[in-house]
């Protein structure tokens, strides 16, 4: 099944693997199930490939095939290539994760984001999991930038929306939040905004804390308005701030490329609302391109052939395209 030809054209997209005890194989199963998914760029797994078969096998899936690879660069085109990252049997508990499972998950992400740091992938797609395991490979991926100050972006067909703050409780979120930073996290997103997404002069909304920002923003809004007026005078598109019942309700965001949102739940409910087509997020601000569906490993329902793939199938596309743009500019 060993596989040397490579299409050096085509994107190099590296996926991690998330828990296997929960819906990740199943989301990427059913996301490259479809042949074209091959067309546009080189999928490259670092998992298991007898937990691939596991899956497949018990879901009743003819495709996707698949060719193992030791070396991310041989990866090769119109195939799902997999890197096996230990060549011991596994005990695969769907449901729940486990010692396995997790210690599995790390180092697929710590295998797949050193060849992103090497510059042997073009772009890494995290898969589900648990949030404490997310949170440890986001931090394994981050450390390797610690001069940058990213941003979150969360991402749909119609929707943009960047987090100011991270998943923090709310007081704690605005606590860290000043005008210089907000500024920053504005400077950031603007220059995604044209390097990732190819608009030229990005317009951007940004909410206020109290809900009436947009008519009397008093108190907690003042650091906004200050951020906002002083991204102006550094000639960015940046306006507000906007309450969420502005900017949702009555539909304003339409009239923007991005909106920033403050806090992690004013961002990640709207999008989750208006967006039934799947969404998912990246960190904008870093030299390398890495996605993630905004969802975890589903563990109730896993090994049910239950679990829908399209946030998984936007965290792919997502990707590919920022890749893409990139190499435009």
């Amino acid at each position: 099944m060993q596989d040397n030809t490579t299409n050096a054209s085509l994107p190099r997209i590296g996926l991690s693997q998330g828990d296997f005890n929960g819906i990740s194989y199943e989301v990427m199963l059913k996301t490259f199930s479809d042949a074209r998914m091959f067309e546009t760029f080189v999928p490259v797994l670092y998992g298991q490939s007898k937990v691939f078969s596991y899956y497949k096998k018990n879901f009743g899936m003819d495709s996707p095939n698949y060719a193992l690879t030791r070396d991310a660069r041989q990866a090769g085109d119109k195939k799902f290539n997999i890197i096996n990252i230990v060549e011991n049997e596994l005990k695969i508990e769907p449901g729940a994760p486990s010692g396995v499972s997790t210690e599995m998950s790390m180092l697929s992400m710590k295998r797949a984001a050193e060849d992103l740091q090497a510059g042997i992938l073009d772009a890494l797609v995290m898969a589900p999991d648990s949030p404490m395991v997310a949170q440890s490979n986001r931090d394994f991926l981050l450390s390797f930038h610690k001069d940058s100050d990213p941003v979150q972006v969360l991402v749909s067909d119609s929707l943009r929306i960047a987090l100011a703050t991270g998943d923090l409780p709310l007081r704690t979120a605005l606590d860290q939040l000043d005008s210089q930073r907000l500024v920053g996290k504005l400077i950031t997103l603007a220059k995604a905004l044209k390097t990732d997404f190819g608009i030229s002069s990005p317009k951007m909304a940004v909410m206020g804390v109290n809900p009436h920002s947009g008519s009397k923003p008093t108190g907690d809004d003042d650091k906004v308005v200050q951020a906002v007026k002083e991204a102006q005078e550094k000639g960015l598109y940046a306006f507000g701030p906007f309450s969420a019942s502005q900017l949702f309700v009555a539909g304003w965001w339409k009239k923007y490329d991005a909106v920033m949102a403050l806090h992690y739940e004013q961002g990640t409910f709207p999008i989750k609302f208006l967006s039934p087509d799947g969404y998912a997020y990246y960190w904008a601000g870093l030299p390398v391109v890495c996605t993630a569906p905004l969802h975890g490993p589903a563990y109730d329902i896993a090994n049910q052939n239950q679990a829908v793939p399209d946030s998984y199938r936007k965290a792919v596309f997502l990707a590919v395209d920022i890749v893409n743009h990139r190499k435009e500019q």
